[in-house]
């Protein structure tokens, strides 16, 4: 009798593991890396021999009888499944409703995750692959059998892909779409403004606007934005070793409006930057800004801008200095 039942993730990556083993294109490397898994941890094998049990069940039975199977799992007939409790059953009917998705070819699930404000998050997705969350970011993973797709609605996340070129592991921003080719990458997104930071490896960029014709490919050591306002993307040097340094709460901006800078701060503060005047949105910022000390940067800025710094009903307020003084 197993002593402790494995978690949801792990029994969703277990899932994910039973279906590419038995993709026809399958590689060696493919099943080195399963070993390479399931070494990693105990409960791993235990979550891999359950699926795979769940799964030869599902095979060999009819729809009818498939549906009384997942039911089995499911709260509302707990007997047979009593040590494991309700919620390690209702994990277990969603991993059962995962195999047989894939044993049917059925269509991909949608699943959203979200941090908050001033927080990171760390996720495995089903396939292996390891995303870090930035402050108060968004993203939707859709996997099919064939497909990996992740849309970045806001924020920013670093990506470390578990590469699989039979099953393409691709990033929609706004108008640009990344796809991987082996790779660690961070992605930003502010409005329809998108800056791709490359750790190693490389990947495959395009405007969706403008077509795949008129993609381009970086690898480490690039970094590449995209202004919506000038529908077209640049590409510039950038430390691979800086490519998420938010994760170490460290924000880089590199001659970037201020427009942009404001929104990315406040991805990690309460009570919200705010400009003022509509003339400042142009001015740019190179620099860095450490996230647990925001203020200290405010209360530098005017040193650097021409700006006046302000608190105004819970909100910190930046007005054009220049008009100010012209009043005067």
């Amino acid at each position: 009798m197993m002593a402790q039942t494995p978690n949801q993730q792990t029994l969703r990556i277990a899932a994910d593991w039973w279906v590419r083993l038995r993709d026809p294109k399958a590689s060696e490397h493919t099943t080195e890396r399963w070993l390479a898994w399931i070494a990693e941890d105990d409960d791993h094998l235990g979550a891999f021999e359950r699926v795979t049990e769940l799964a030869a069940r599902l095979g060999a039975l009819g729809e009818l009888s498939r549906a009384r199977l997942m039911a089995e799992f499911a709260p509302a007939a707990p007997r047979r499944w009593l040590p494991l409790g309700a919620a390690a059953a209702a994990v277990l009917l969603v991993v059962a409703g995962y195999v047989s998705w894939a044993l049917l070819g059925g269509k991909p699930v949608a699943q959203v995750y979200t941090s908050a404000v001033a927080a990171q998050r760390d996720i495995t997705l089903e396939d292996g692959s390891r995303v870090a969350l930035g402050g108060a970011t968004r993203l939707t993973t859709r996997f099919s059998h064939d497909q990996r797709n992740i849309e970045l609605a806001e924020g920013e996340a670093y990506f470390e892909v578990v590469h699989n070129a039979a099953r393409p592991f691709v990033v929609h921003a706004g108008n640009i779409t990344i796809e991987d080719i082996g790779t660690a990458f961070d992605v930003r997104r502010t409005g329809d403004r998108v800056t791709i930071t490359m750790a190693e490896g490389r990947v495959r960029i395009v405007d969706d606007a403008a077509g795949a014709a008129h993609g381009l490919e970086a690898v480490a050591g690039q970094a590449v934005s995209y202004d919506p306002d000038r529908a077209a993307m640049s590409v510039t040097s950038a430390d691979p070793a800086r490519a998420a340094a938010w994760r170490h709460e460290r924000l880089e901006f590199d001659n970037e409006p201020l427009s942009v800078v404001v929104a990315n701060i406040n991805r990690y503060r309460a009570n919200p930057v705010r400009i003022a005047d509509d003339d400042l949105n142009a001015l740019t910022f190179t620099g860095t800004v450490k996230t647990n000390a925001i203020d200290d940067w405010l209360q530098a800025l005017p040193q650097v801008l021409p700006l006046k710094v302000s608190e105004t009903g819970g909100q910190t307020v930046l007005s054009d200095a220049r008009k100010r003084t012209g009043a005067g």
